[in-house]
């Protein structure tokens, strides 16, 4: 009898720990959930660093490798005026394996929609502000804006090529 009733409290004892584990790991996915925008929202305007405010000083706007000038061309507030839609991507490699990833991912996309979507990459390090701005609460993180300054997309965490490519079809 009171190996059953031992049993019984070990297995009591070990559910209750898988639980407890099991709700630690959800809310650590808590990176992946919105940054308190909606869909639909009106995307926050101000300004942001860019390539010609530093003197084309690329450590000054990224801790990326291999930045790629197109991408530090506008601060968000210039772009939300020009009427093109915005691949707005919150990444800083200087600390993020995926952040490095998903920007060469971006890169590859920036040929193909150049002449039709301003690619903006915002590093935590040089543009904090706008990290508060969007709410965004790791790396990286990515914002599709349409032609109105309207946020029509948002991920956080890495993408693949093709989800990226989806997501901006979505908005031309």
């Amino acid at each position: 009898m009171r190996v059953a009733s031992v049993e019984m409290n070990v297995k009591f004892s070990l559910s209750v720990f898988f639980g407890i584990l099991l709700l630690g790991l959800m809310a650590g996915c808590d990176q992946r959930l919105s940054s308190g925008f909606n869909v639909g929202m009106r995307a926050p305007s101000l300004p942001t660093k860019t390539l010609a405010d530093v003197g084309g000083n690329f450590s000054k706007v990224t801790t990326y490798r291999q930045p790629d000038a197109r991408m530090y061309q506008y601060s968000i507030d210039k772009a939300l005026l020009t009427g093109k839609p915005i691949v707005l991507e919150f990444a800083t490699p200087g600390h993020c394996t995926n952040c490095d990833q998903q920007l060469q991912m971006l890169q590859g996309l920036l040929e193909k929609y150049q002449d039709q979507i301003i690619f903006i990459h915002i590093d935590q390090y040089e543009n904090p502000q706008a990290y508060k701005a969007y709410n965004v609460m790791g790396d990286p993180w990515t914002f599709i804006i349409d032609k109105s300054g309207i946020v029509r997309f948002e991920q956080a965490g890495r993408m693949l090529a093709g989800e990226m490519d989806e997501a901006i079809k979505v908005i031309l």
